[in-house]
């Protein structure tokens, strides 16, 4: 058996989405090669060499990788697996992580390779078995895959990170797959912000609907992450509302998350958010309702009104 995963990057360095998919394919092939496909994308190809676990990198640099359009990298990953296909390195799992970027890939790559696609695993039962949660995380479904390629994605809170040294890979250079003439890059608005990111980051503060506005979102919730040195999250109901935006959304339509502690203030926890952050390691809850559905999953529940809550405990820190 062998996986090949398809490394998540920004052509300077991976992210760390990557490494805890590298856990999920060993845990389902047993041997990993990894494909940076990028441009310009050296450094990355060299950190993946470092990864524990893996015994290959496959690099394809081409300009047209450059912006990762889902057309042009899913032709490089079918390319690699038609060049494998038939020999002892052909690759039984094509996986990638469960991000914004891997779910446009995949189900283009399983479509072509004419198999089934497994999305969102959260744990590997055997070589062709798997669990992922459905019905926003209210149930598990054990999945098998009987076709001879199995295309997965990663939900990767559900796997720790491989570590990122250790490894020996060798790095082999491959032909960049032909670009698709259908598609180009026109451009990108992305937002700028200081704070760790959302999926990445060990704490997380998260504001919901009973903030009431911006303004208030700002006042109570900045210093508060501040002072924890957080990320700052929301509720689809505060995000919707316009409290804050679209990125800091946590739950089933948001960010899957899994940081070390996790903060919510003045969120009821409906089912599509407790789908995205359940799996914290620590969750602090802030409602002055009792029967919110956030304290049956919070390790610490404070029923209060956050307004009076919150600037108290940034005072105590």
């Amino acid at each position: 058996m062998l996986a090949l995963v398809i490394a998540e990057h920004d052509n300077i360095a991976l992210k760390g989405a990557t490494f805890n998919t590298v856990t999920a394919a060993a845990q389902s092939a047993g041997a990993v090669h990894i494909l940076v496909a990028g441009s310009n994308a050296g450094p990355v190809a060299a950190a993946a060499a470092q990864i524990a676990g893996v015994s290959k990198v496959i690099h394809a640099d081409s300009a047209d990788f450059a912006h990762g359009l889902a057309e042009n990298i899913a032709s490089q990953v079918l390319a690699i697996c038609a060049a494998a296909a038939g020999t002892p390195q052909a690759y039984t799992h094509v996986v990638f992580p469960a991000t914004a970027s891997g779910k446009n890939i995949a189900p283009r790559v399983a479509a072509k390779l004419d198999v089934g696609q497994v999305s969102d695993i959260t744990k590997v039962i055997s070589t062709d078995t798997f669990e992922r949660p459905i019905y926003a995380g209210n149930a598990i479904a054990t999945v098998q895959a009987t076709d001879a390629v199995k295309v997965l994605t990663v939900r990767t809170t559900g796997f720790d990170p491989a570590a990122a040294s250790g490894g020996s890979a060798t790095v082999e250079t491959a032909t960049a797959a032909a670009a698709n003439v259908a598609v180009r890059f026109v451009g990108s608005e992305i937002a700028k912000n200081d704070r760790p990111e959302l999926t990445a980051a060990k704490i997380i503060v998260s504001g919901g609907r009973a903030l009431g506005s911006a303004e208030k979102f700002a006042e109570f919730m900045t210093p508060l992450a501040d002072k924890l040195g957080a990320a700052m999250g929301a509720s689809r109901a505060a995000v919707d509302a316009g409290y804050a935006p679209n990125d800091w959304q946590v739950g089933q339509t948001g960010k899957i998350v899994a940081p070390q502690l996790y903060v919510a203030c003045g969120i009821s926890g409906a089912i599509q958010h407790l789908a995205g952050m359940k799996d914290s390691k620590v969750i602090v809850a802030i409602n002055k309702d009792p029967e919110a559905p956030i304290f049956s999953v919070a390790d610490y529940g404070l029923e209060a009104d956050l307004f009076n809550a919150v600037p108290e405990l940034i005072a105590a820190l």
